[in-house]
């Protein structure tokens, strides 16, 4: 019971008039934020971080207006992804697997829809979970040390070629790519340039926003060219907003499950968001993936990564709050913001000061019920979007996207990248080889780099330290699993057939 007057405080708190304006104001300004390629929540909160400072909000109004910000953020980038197969930001690259096939398909509508009641669902479980197993779970995420992290990435990784196609060959090709590429920059254990070519601009690495823009955006605007003048070009076609309710049916279970992976992974600080919308398609795909078409408009494959990286955010916020440890790009801003608002996250948080870490939850499930009723009447809206003809939103979205890019580091030589990134992408989709694979590797390269060398720098270059825990023994197991059985699964299937 006290967790629950703890939670009516927490509603006193964010139902204010000043806190559901700013709820509100972020909820909205985050959606659209989100849908623009090249931003993403990370960027969208900082862009309004000075204005939190011009109009002196306190602590409780700052962090409710930035996390409906977060919050607004994941529920757009859905809309770029399963309209012009473009992801608003890293954790929306899985909604296109499916997403954009439901779109050709005339099913634009059912994907939007599906994927906003699935953010709800996931978000609604998240913030339950949030409420009541913080302490614990933030307890469980103290477990893992840098060898867990590895075996994690790798489980991450083993997943790849059964998620990006039956082609392991190429699947293994841009894995490495991304590899390599996140490689590039200086060695965080020696200090040496790597990779830089002599460019001071790359020895801080390759900015996976700007990559992102370039694999997506460009390289479909690309193919877009290529296929207009072949004449191959087929347009999306429309469907009705009436069936789109009907094809919510069916997912719930997949929410569900989603919604714990992709808490799960929000939890592990470094994670984020990201890797649970990873994982909680790879997990559906594994047990649904017989009796369905995955890859092709499945929309299950919309509901899974759609619940899960909604989920992952609320996750990110248990070692935020608890342990005062970001778990990502985002949730690092917020604990910077936190700080400079005069706010020590830890483990006394919860008890020094509950007005705000309850208000902040009890702001959560409002900007969740505001998001869900904003975005399902405008689900007609966004379907309407794409009857704009190609040869004039594709230019626009690619600008939009050159603008966006530059707004933020003001740099060409990130133009620069991000159209050598467009010509690769374009390369590796006119060779049949999937883009998930490199932008994986390029987002997750660097800190499984890091983890590793943690891991040998305190077991003095001892190898068996990888396998020195129970917890990552069973992440190396799982890994081999996922790596062996399609393979597997794949010969005893043609010997039987």
């Amino acid at each position: 019971m006290e967790t629950f007057d703890l939670l009516l405080q927490g509603f006193a708190v964010a139902l204010t008039p000043t806190n559901i304006a700013l709820g509100l104001l972020g909820a909205f300004a985050g959606t659209l934020i989100g849908a623009l390629p090249g931003l993403g929540p990370a960027n969208g909160i900082a862009i309004l971080i000075p204005l939190v400072f011009s109009l002196g909000l306190p602590a409780d109004s700052a962090m409710i207006l930035l996390v409906c910000v977060y919050y607004g953020a994941m529920y757009g980038g859905r809309i770029s992804s399963i309209m012009l197969n473009i992801p608003g930001d890293e954790p929306a690259i899985m909604t296109t697997l499916d997403g954009y096939p439901m779109a050709r398909q005339g099913r634009g509508e059912a994907a939007l829809a599906i994927s906003a009641v699935a953010s709800f669902v996931g978000a609604t479980i998240s913030i339950v979970a949030l409420m009541f197993f913080a302490p614990l779970l933030a307890g469980f995420a103290i477990r893992f040390g840098p060898p867990e992290y590895f075996a994690l990435y790798v489980l991450a990784f083993s997943t790849i070629t059964g998620i990006s196609g039956s082609n392991a060959v190429k699947t293994l090709v841009a894995t490495l790519l991304g590899l390599m590429f996140a490689t590039v920059g200086i060695d965080p254990g020696s200090g040496v340039a790597r990779y830089t070519f002599g460019f001071l601009e790359l020895y801080e690495g390759i900015d996976f926003i700007v990559a992102l823009v370039g694999l997506f955006a460009v390289s479909e605007l690309m193919v877009f060219i290529d296929m207009h003048l072949a004449g191959t070009h087929e347009p999306v076609r429309l469907g009705r907003v009436s069936k789109a309710i009907k094809e919510v049916a069916g997912t719930g279970w997949t929410m569900i499950r989603s919604s714990v992976v992709g808490f799960i992974g929000g939890v592990l600080p470094g994670a984020g968001a990201a890797l649970g919308a990873f994982l909680a398609y790879a997990l559906e795909k594994r047990i649904n993936g017989r009796n369905g078409d995955f890859g092709n408009g499945d929309k299950r494959g919309v509901a899974a990564p759609e619940a899960g990286n909604n989920a992952g955010v609320s996750g990110g916020l248990v070692p935020l709050l608890s342990l005062g440890v970001p778990a990502s790009a985002t949730t690092a801003i917020l604990l910077a913001m936190l700080v400079s608002l005069g706010v020590t996250p830890g483990p006394m948080l919860f008890e020094q000061q509950p007005a705000l870490v309850w208000g902040l939850i009890a702001a959560l499930y409002v900007a969740n019920v505001v998001l869900l009723v904003m975005n399902l009447p405008l689900v007609g809206l966004f379907v309407r979007l794409l009857s704009v003809p190609s040869w004039v939103l594709m230019p626009l979205v690619t600008l939009v996207g050159f603008v966006g890019i530059y707004s933020i580091s003001h740099s060409p030589f990130d133009i620069l990248t991000m159209v050598f990134f467009g010509v690769l992408g374009y390369i590796l989709r006119k060779l049949d080889i999937s883009l998930v694979p490199v932008v994986l590797g390029l987002v997750l390269g660097q800190p499984m780099e890091t983890n590793l060398r943690r891991a040998l720098t305190l077991s003095d270059g001892d190898w068996t330290t990888l396998l020195s825990s129970p917890l990552s023994v069973t992440l190396w197991t799982m890994a081999l699993v996922g790596l062996f059985a399609p393979t597997i699964i794949r010969r005893l299937g043609q010997q039987r057939g």
